[in-house]
């Protein structure tokens, strides 16, 4: 489980089939093999480390749920050690779980803060609510708005420095991670009738 604060922005080293390598430090500390780190907000497990990087293996599921079969060497990466009981939950309950991917529309200045409107599938715009967590990436965000076809937050100057999602260009993906909440009491509430 995680908080959707990111703690580092990483750097693809490898990218292979079945295989990531990131280049980090921060999440490096206290982090031993078989621990959950969210790159991108999807929760995979280390099988390897050095001393500048992590390395993971990822399933066919999660290249078909993510973008990250299609990280290359250098790509930025946000990064999130997993949540212990002893911490805050300074963001939201995030599973580390991309249910699937959107498409950056765009990024407008508005003040000091941008505001990121992305494409997103129906299942993810059904479960999120004006007001509501949405976690983009793995980062732990407000929707501030929602139509049809899309969703929109607003990144904060924190957000923004401390993240990958600004490195974005319209058009391209990120891992969209609904409200787990929202997911249960509509299933819930679908097994009544």
């Amino acid at each position: 489980m995680f908080t959707g604060i990111i703690e580092e922005v990483g750097s693809v080293i490898d990218s292979e089939e079945g295989r990531l390598r990131i280049g980090c430090r921060t999440v490096l500390a206290g982090t031993k093999p078989g621990d959950s780190i969210a790159i991108n907000g999807v929760d995979l497990t280390v099988v390897k480390m050095d001393a500048q990087s992590l390395s993971f293996d990822c399933m066919p599921e999660t290249y078909r749920r993510s973008n990250l079969g299609s990280l290359r060497p250098g790509d930025p990466v946000n990064l999130e050690r997993s949540l212990q009981p002893t911490s805050r939950l300074s963001g939201h309950i995030v599973r580390g779980v991309a249910e699937a991917t959107g498409e950056l529309i765009s990024l407008t200045q508005e003040g000091d803060a941008i505001i990121a409107r992305y494409r997103s599938p129906k299942d993810i715009l059904h479960h999120s609510v004006v007001k509501g967590p949405i976690t983009i990436d793995g980062v732990s965000l407000t929707v501030i708005a929602k139509d049809s076809d899309s969703l929109t937050v607003s990144l904060v100057t924190f957000t923004q420095e401390h993240t990958n999602l600004t490195r974005k260009k319209p058009g391209d993906t990120v891992n969209l991670e609904s409200d787990i909440i929202a997911r249960y009491v509509d299933q819930l509430l679908s097994e009544r009738t």
